[in-house]
């Protein structure tokens, strides 16, 4: 899976997803993207042993998490002044998301009105293609400032200074 960067996004210091700092997290890397002709944004997580569920399977609530993320952060291709608040989340599993392979999270929007958005992401496996889980969601925009106050823009949001993969 070979994609044009067109954009880094930025990442926090504590968020479960994004959270560079976050023993427990995710650590997940976001990329703006152009995929099937579309803006995309494409996660590439750090998954570990502690999120499991089963044996060397990512569990389904973190799963969840990262559709969500992923999805909920495409509006901010288009207005980096928005985020994604989660409304609705509807999940399939169509099979387990291994954390010994590297896996990619898609994420676009469907669909979009002045306060709301649409979008679909499916977790893939890079080397074969296969769809691990989709999902659906909806969100309501807002500035990140309304969600967290300006603190958090300040001090704890900033670019993602990491070597592309």
């Amino acid at each position: 899976m070979n994609y044009k960067i067109n954009k880094v996004q930025n990442v926090s210091r504590m968020c479960a997803v994004c959270g560079i700092e976050n023993a427990g997290g995710l650590k997940t890397r976001f990329f703006e993207i152009d995929c099937e002709g579309r803006p995309t944004l494409a996660g590439v997580p750090a998954a570990l042993d502690v999120h499991q569920s089963y044996p060397n399977r990512m569990h389904g609530g973190l799963i969840g998490a990262l559709l969500d993320e992923t999805i909920g952060r495409a509006v901010q291709i288009r207005d980096e002044a928005l985020w994604g608040v989660t409304v609705e989340l509807n999940l399939r599993y169509r099979k387990p998301v291994p954390l010994d392979a590297p896996i990619v999270v898609l994420g676009f929007i469907t669909a979009e009105t002045s306060r709301t958005f649409e979008g679909e992401g499916k977790i893939i496996l890079p080397a074969t293609g296969d769809v691990l889980a989709f999902a659906t969601a909806k969100y309501v925009k807002l500035p990140p400032d309304r969600i967290c106050g300006d603190d958090f823009l300040h001090t704890a949001w900033f670019p993602d200074t990491r070597p592309a993969p």
